[in-house]
């Protein structure tokens, strides 16, 4: 059992950022989804075991970046955020695989709402 624990969602104005940090209890990929309102979850950006690379859906390349430090930690730094952004963020951890492939741990999952 892997625990993933979230934090730094909140509300912000559309152009603003926000942070977002996820906590794991071992050392694995990460990555992050969202499930829009209405909409299925959807796959946001992911980073490798050792953190040599990225990957980011198109929808937030550019905006989005994700990284991670030397231990057990992910962020997803989200700038210039967009009212289309606004979801619940959940992290999401592959514990057999060094690239995210399927995830098999989910976060509580964060509240992000981007409005005026």
């Amino acid at each position: 059992q892997v625990e993933l624990v979230e934090s730094g969602g909140g509300w912000v104005q559309p152009g603003n950022s926000l942070r977002l940090s996820c906590v794991a209890s071992g050392r694995y990929a990460m990555g992050w989804y969202r499930q829009r309102p209405g909409k299925e979850r959807e796959f946001v950006a992911s980073i490798t075991r050792q953190g040599g690379n990225k990957y980011h859906n198109m929808s937030v390349r550019g905006r989005f970046t994700i990284t991670r430090d030397t231990g057990t930690t992910a962020y997803l730094h989200m700038n210039n955020l967009k009212v289309e952004d606004t979801a619940v963020y959940y992290c999401a951890v592959d514990v057999a695989n060094n690239q995210l492939r399927q995830p098999d741990y989910w976060g509580q999952g964060i509240q992000v709402t981007v409005s005026s």
